[in-house]
């Protein structure tokens, strides 16, 4: 691994969770459009640091989600505030600190933006032990709080809320530290083609209400009587995008399943193109990751929430739901009971949609280099001065 040697932003983060890596993906590409003389390093840590274990921990840390939610559950709320017990499990991730400060002395960067939590915590173990002296930013990718995020050395943190920015403060963060510019996105998410042009370009009905379903490849649907049989229900006929990431063998069931089904069907794997489902979509359902809800905000697309898992799924889709820009069902009966709503008075989802277009931001990304850029400014003027 070598580098030329100019300005430089290293990006830690980690695919553990997609939006670790959608946020590092933001941050690169507005620094490719903003900042002319910077480049970006993107490095995932988990895979850097325990290159033999990380196909394992990943796999292990998704199943775990699925099969024993509770247990996630009783460890993230027992870890939520700093204590003894959070200290010792913090302390299984930072076996890699080492590692770390090789990456660091290599890339040689200006500033260093963690979007995973625990990279926060190893580059701020490192400024504590006086072995590194760069300006760090941490960008919390959730609507949320958690004690792995807060670290003592971070020189600013990058909340997607108000209600965030009030967690840190209460958890002992400076509040001078704390800047509410939105959780970034993609450059995508606002240069989309019009819905007329992509309802041409997929070939659907431009007539029909059209929902687009994420989380199918993540067991949305289930199995025995799943939820895709409950959606016939729904009256009148609708128009529905399934994405179904890289689980082919849902896809393959749900193509046998649409056979004489009622409403109309698109079926998507593993796609790119999320921003183009949004933007000729009426409704999202989705898991409440906060970087897909994100995407679904700035694309003024009202929210259904569907089944959030404890933790931080569960905390995303409370801020959505009290801040009244998404719906939540806890359950199938629930969901086609608020999707049968919602056809059937369309002044909800009139006032959900005025609701997003108030909150919701484009630039984001942007603010967030801007954020970047003032840590670096004020590093340099502390040298000089």
């Amino acid at each position: 691994m070598a580098y030329e040697d100019k300005n430089k932003i290293l990006i830690l983060s980690a695919t553990i969770g997609d939006g670790h890596k959608q946020v590092a993906k933001a941050i690169s590409e507005a620094v490719e459009y903003t900042l002319s003389n910077t480049e970006t390093i993107t490095i995932d840590i988990m895979e850097w640091i325990h290159p033999y274990l990380y196909p394992l921990s990943n796999y292990v840390y998704k199943r775990s989600i699925k099969k024993f939610p509770q247990i996630y559950s009783y460890l993230y709320r027992k870890t939520r505030v700093k204590s003894v017990f959070s200290t010792k499990l913090i302390s299984l991730f930072m076996l890699g600190i080492h590692s770390m400060l090789e990456i660091v002395h290599r890339v040689k960067p200006s500033i260093i933006v963690c979007t995973y939590p625990f990279a926060a915590g190893m580059i701020s173990k490192l400024k504590e032990q006086g072995l590194i002296d760069i300006p760090s930013v941490t960008v919390i990718t959730d609507y949320t709080d958690h004690s792995y995020w807060i670290h003592p050395l971070t020189d600013q943190y990058i909340v997607g809320s108000s209600q965030v920015k009030d967690r840190l403060i209460s958890a002992g963060v400076e509040p001078y530290k704390i800047n509410i510019t939105g959780i970034p996105i993609r450059k995508r998410f606002f240069e989309t083609p019009t819905r007329e042009q992509l309802i041409k370009k997929f070939d659907i009905n431009s007539d029909k209400f059209t929902i687009l379903i994420m989380g199918g490849g993540d067991g949305f649907f289930g199995k025995g009587v799943s939820t895709f049989q409950a959606l016939e229900s729904i009256s009148p006929s609708v128009q529905l995008i399934i994405v179904c990431g890289r689980n082919k063998k849902l896809k393959k069931r749900l193509e046998q399943d649409c056979i004489n089904f009622k409403h109309d069907v698109l079926l998507m794997g593993y796609c790119e193109n999320i921003h183009e489902l949004m933007a000729m979509s009426d409704l999202i359902i989705t898991k409440p990751g906060g970087v897909t809800t994100s995407e679904a905000l700035a694309m003024e697309l009202p929210l259904l929430i569907y089944k959030p898992l404890p933790g931080q799924e569960e905390d995303n889709a409370r801020f959505l739901l009290e801040s009244r820009l998404a719906l939540v069902a806890k359950d199938q009966n629930e969901l086609i009971n608020k999707i049968q709503s919602l056809l059937d008075d369309s002044e909800s989802l009139v006032f959900m949609k005025q609701r997003i277009k108030q909150y919701s931001t484009k630039i984001s990304s942007l603010e967030a280099i801007n954020v970047i850029v003032h840590a670096i400014n004020q590093k340099e003027n502390q040298k000089i001065g």
